[in-house]
């Protein structure tokens, strides 16, 4: 399934601008036609209720498999369309995919879609006013994609900037910056197309909730290895260390002094931040908590991949470091099958007399978690 998602993708840069200049010498055509109400979906209702349809007339099982759910059972129509419609979800981005007949597949009729090295997907909208990643009437930042080749890494790769409302690169004013890391089987893109990072950040600096600040999205991987070999990556111990290690380096090495070099970004520790979900919570730790002398503010959601010999991967680590730290943000979701090795962390630290803000919620190890925890962490840097 990677191989043919690869080869479209790449015939697709090769073919899609021959098409564009087709497309451009034929006549404007219609507007296609809608889809019939009995293909329309995802279909959000005003309770809250969401209706799934898929049609597979010749399958002989499809099930929706909801983020943060198992897979569920649809029911199929004499038209061939598969049903199901849900209790009343809480406003948020879902990310879902269908399984039918045991393979996993998009929605084709649903432009939304969860980018995601190993299983894409798409995603539904359930709007709620207010809510910290909803698009509101404010000032707006930028995203800029940057491109380079990694000498640490030896391939190349790529990684997002956000820059506040204002930001202005002629004007002398500097600003804060966050590295804000993906988790495992992500891509650079995800904080921004699927975590809302910018729309999370433009509603928090526009109510005066959290300071301007440029966030840097890089590649989250040491050695594409780890995506290679699949989830079976993670029982590779000297795979998942050299995957840690090469990623602290490149970041370090490559990737700050690049865009701190580019933007408009101060560069002592207590105008760094680092935080990151998942593999990149773990990334976080590791990378902030040994280089304390150029990180003081530390976020880890969810964190991920880390063996319980703490003392290995920090290394004398202790109460003095207090001194240097101006946070360090550790969040789970109580219902994450990582809440025991975060406990365990959290209770490692303490026994240290390392301070830290101890963080659980309610939730599984999900999008809707991580979006929560940003709206919660970013307030509190740089005050």
């Amino acid at each position: 399934m990677r191989l043919f998602v690869f080869n479209f993708s790449f015939l697709l840069c090769f073919l899609g601008p021959l098409y564009l200049t087709a497309a451009r010498q034929q006549k404007p055509e219609a507007t296609p036609p809608k889809l019939p109400q009995w293909l329309l979906t995802p279909e959000v209702h005003q309770d809250d209720t969401v209706t799934f349809r898929f049609l597979a007339p010749n399958a002989q099982e499809v099930k929706l498999e909801r983020e943060g759910t198992d897979p569920v059972a649809m029911h199929k129509d004499e038209r061939g369309v598969w049903t199901i419609t849900t209790g009343p979800l809480d406003p948020d981005y879902y990310g879902y995919s269908m399984i039918v007949d045991g393979v996993r597949m998009l929605d084709p009729y649903n432009h939304l879609l969860v980018p995601n090295l190993l299983e894409p997907a798409n995603a539904v909208h359930v709007p709620g006013a207010g809510l910290p990643w909803e698009v509101n009437d404010v000032p707006h930042g930028e995203i800029r994609h940057h491109f380079y080749k990694s000498t640490v890494c030896n391939d190349e790769r790529d990684y997002y900037v956000y820059t506040p409302p204002g930001y202005n690169p002629a004007a002398k004013s500097k600003y804060p910056v966050l590295y804000l890391l993906h988790g495992y089987s992500d891509d650079a893109s995800a904080w921004t197309a699927v975590g809302r990072a910018n729309v999370i950040l433009d509603n928090l600096i526009a109510q005066g909730r959290a300071k301007p600040m440029i966030v840097v999205m890089p590649l989250g991987y040491g050695t594409m290895e780890m995506i290679t070999a699949h989830w079976s990556a993670w029982d590779n111990h000297a795979l998942r260390d050299e995957n840690f290690s090469k990623f602290r380096e490149a970041l370090i090495t490559e990737v700050m002094p690049r865009v701190e070099s580019e933007y408009r970004i101060k560069s002592e520790p207590n105008s760094r931040a680092i935080a990151g979900l998942s593999m990149g919570g773990s990334e976080s730790l590791l990378t902030g908590l040994n280089n304390l002398d150029k990180f003081a503010w530390i976020g880890a959601f969810s964190s991920g991949g880390i063996p319980d010999d703490f003392e290995k991967d920090f290394p004398g680590l202790e109460a003095k470091a207090n001194q240097q730290i101006r946070l360090l943000w550790i969040a789970c979701g109580t219902e994450d099958h990582l809440i025991t090795v975060n406990r365990k962390l959290r209770e490692w630290l303490k026994e240290r007399g390392v301070q830290h803000a101890d963080i659980e919620t309610p939730g599984m190890h999900t999008w809707m978690v991580w979006r929560r925890n940003l709206a919660e962490f970013a307030p509190q840097l740089f005050r």
